[in-house]
């Protein structure tokens, strides 16, 4: 007998109900220890009072984000939120959180590869309409349109008269996106020359994160001066009342990752949804009801 089976009904869905809050813990310290290792000082010189604080205040805001994900859901609100940045900025650790606890059919990412030889021939908003929200939807764009403004313009990816009219057309693609009804969200994540070096030599020397070192990733370091002008451009030729930048400071991830998320809460006029109360139904057993034995060849062998 189990440890489980000998406790009452009511004491075992206290256990396992523990056990489930544990487990949502642990993720969220997996993720952690996957994205933190880097950088100055690293995990284990971490304040541990601060590390306390944002595990409190991370799954209290990811509680809000559920909220706002009802809201989206039973409102018809469409949502889109951009972020952009600095290679290794940490925007993809703050999708990670935004997302963890949403449901994917509600919120989704939309991280599109180097378009090809077709999509090149295309209006260049083309293959990004595609991903935009319908109704009740959020779409978190891991790069965005903005490619145009920033390593396009930096790696000589693009032409002069088209770096021109993206700038010319992105206002009014977004002012037509916004009359539509689209909410647009855009996040630029700031980083230091030395953060940026530290992170990149932490993933040069993991072997779980060198996927992530790119050789773009490695041209932006030759080309700092290049990029950080290319954004102060970015940032003053787009922003516009109907959809301004937001700039997030990304040397500390963990601070950075709660203030974004803190201000695309603050951002939505998002409230709360009254839910139906949801009852169990009672398991229905059948007398003729036979369990079949599952085939040893099939079972998955447990190594742990």
């Amino acid at each position: 007998m189990s440890d489980l089976e000998s406790l009452s009904a009511e004491e075992r869905e206290r256990v396992q109900m523990r056990r489930e809050i544990i487990d949502d813990l642990d993720e969220e310290f997996e993720l952690s220890l996957e994205d933190d290792a880097g950088g100055i000082g690293g995990l284990d010189a971490e304040d541990p009072a601060f590390r306390r604080v944002y595990f409190r205040e991370l799954v209290r805001l990811q509680g809000e984000l559920i909220k706002l994900q009802d809201w989206v859901q039973a409102t018809g609100h469409r949502v889109v939120v951009l972020f952009e940045g600095r290679d290794a900025a940490g925007k993809g650790g703050a999708i990670k959180r935004i997302t963890q606890r949403l449901n994917p059919r509600t919120c989704r990412v939309a991280a599109l590869p180097a378009p090809n030889d077709r999509e090149r021939t295309q209006w260049y908003f083309q293959r990004y309409v595609a991903h935009l929200p319908a109704a009740g939807e959020i779409v978190l764009f891991d790069r965005s349109w903005y490619n145009r403004a920033g390593v396009e313009r930096v790696m000589g990816f693009c032409t002069d008269e088209q770096y021109e009219e993206f700038f010319r057309s992105v206002p009014e693609f977004e002012r037509m996106l916004v009359s539509s009804g689209i909410q647009i969200i855009k996040f630029w994540f700031s980083i230091t020359d030395d953060e940026q070096e530290a992170r990149f030599r932490a993933r040069m020397d993991d072997p779980l994160k060198q996927w992530k070192l790119s050789p773009m990733d490695l041209e932006s370091r030759k080309r700092w001066e290049a990029y950080t002008l290319a954004k102060e451009v970015m940032l003053e030729r787009s922003s516009i009342p109907e959809a301004p930048w937001w700039v997030v400071q990304g040397v500390d991830k963990k601070k950075a990752r709660l203030n974004c998320i803190s201000h695309l809460l603050s951002l939505v006029p998002y409230q709360p949804v009254s839910r139906p109360e949801v009852v169990l139904p009672p398991r229905i057993y059948h007398p003729d009801y036979e369990r079949q034995q599952t085939p040893g060849s099939m079972i998955v062998p447990e190594l742990y």
